[in-house]
């Protein structure tokens, strides 16, 4: 089924922002680029690695599996004539395509090992992916999408879904505050303050009185209720009826909570999954949940300004707290350890995400009003 141009595909923006967190996770640490005197694609003719992992392994080709799935649905909704396994291929050599050009690029980062083995996993993920996109379109399930999608968000409900899609993503990388995205100001002082090092600009940044202190419970409460609350919000500004609102608050509800455990399932075992959900946040939970409900009814561009206030009001409180110690112990175990493959993924999603949300909520109100459903 075609994509109209007034339902414009989020399969192509997905496919497009997940490719960048893949180059990122790929290239991190970003450092100490240089020529290693040896051809960038030898790494094409090396023998078997001698040591590998299992973990290795899955995470090479589930890394890949998303980006086909999406590529081959942009191909669907964007090109139909194209056919199902059509987008297959191409989704597959686009995936091909990129593990490639990382796996070369790795050969100028001495903390990288470029590997046809995890060429050829990368590229089988992109294919294993891409094949239920083309099951879903024999089936008929993405036209069907297509109605569901038509007779429960508006028509201009691309940015909004976007987001919503990478918001449980965002939640995997471990934050200090439950639901607590975008908390980037004391990172931001000290990076700042890195670069400046050793210059007269050093002097031109603004000197904090006093340092930051830890958030007392009830602020502690109070992000984590505007944290729940921001998507609510924004999915109430582009649901048609608020039957709907409710299915979608109880969905990203719960969505919340599950990236939630599983993000601390990986950072600090399987048994500490629930361990983060103390009075606090029990608390700013039942209170996201009991807001969500009485904004229903509301129009959806008044939902959208209260998007923008609540993102306003939780960044402002969140960055005025310091990352804990034992917090930043988690945070090296994700930046050294295991988890350096997800770092781009999931970090960069958490940062920016929330700033992301206030660019599209100040567009949605600089629109237009539509007259259909809520508003």
């Amino acid at each position: 089924m075609t994509a109209s141009p007034s339902h414009k595909t989020t399969a192509l923006p997905l496919a497009l922002a997940y490719a960048a967190l893949v180059v990122y996770a790929s290239l991190y640490p970003f450092a100490d680029w240089r020529d290693q005197g040896i051809v960038p694609w030898a790494y094409l003719a090396a023998p078997w690695p001698r040591y590998w992992t299992g973990f290795d392994f899955g995470i090479n080709v589930a890394g890949y599996v998303p980006l086909g799935f999406l590529c081959a649905l942009a191909v669907l909704r964007t090109r139909p004539q194209a056919g199902a396994w059509q987008a297959v291929l191409r989704a597959t050599v686009a995936g091909a395509v990129l593990a490639f050009a990382m796996e070369t690029l790795q050969s100028y980062l001495p903390a990288r090992i470029p590997s046809n083995v995890d060429l050829g996993l990368n590229a089988l993920g992109a294919l294993i992916g891409a094949v239920p996109a083309a099951v879903l379109e024999r089936l008929g399930a993405l036209a069907r999408w297509s109605r569901l999608r038509s007779g429960w968000f508006v028509q201009d409900a691309r940015g909004a879904l976007l987001l919503l899609a990478l918001w449980p993503a965002a939640l995997l990388f471990p934050a200090a505050v439950p639901f607590g995205l975008g908390q980037v100001f004391e990172r931001l002082e000290s990076a700042i303050a890195g670069w400046l090092a050793d210059t007269p600009f050093l002097d031109w940044l603004p000197v904090r009185q006093f340092e930051l202190q830890p958030l007392v419970p009830a602020v502690e409460m109070l992000c984590v209720m505007l944290g729940a609350l921001v998507p609510c919000l924004l999915a109430y500004g582009v649901a048609r009826a608020w039957p709907r609102r409710v299915v979608l608050a109880a969905l990203m509800l719960g969505l919340g909570l599950a990236a939630s455990a599983l993000s601390a399932a990986l950072s600090y075992g399987p048994e500490h999954a629930w361990t983060w959900m103390g009075p606090p946040v029990q608390v700013g939970i039942v209170a996201a949940a009991v807001l969500a409900l009485l904004l229903l009814p509301l129009p959806r561009r008044l939902c959208t300004a209260l998007l923008l206030l609540a993102l306003c009001v939780h960044l402002g409180l969140l960055n005025q707290a310091p990352e804990s110690a034992y917090f930043a112990q988690t945070l090296a175990t994700w930046e050294q350890g295991r988890f350096i493959r997800f770092h781009g993924l999931a970090q960069w999603l958490g940062w920016a995400w929330p700033f992301a949300a206030i660019v599209y909520a100040l567009a949605a109100l600089a629109r237009r009003p539509a007259r259909t459903g809520i508003g």
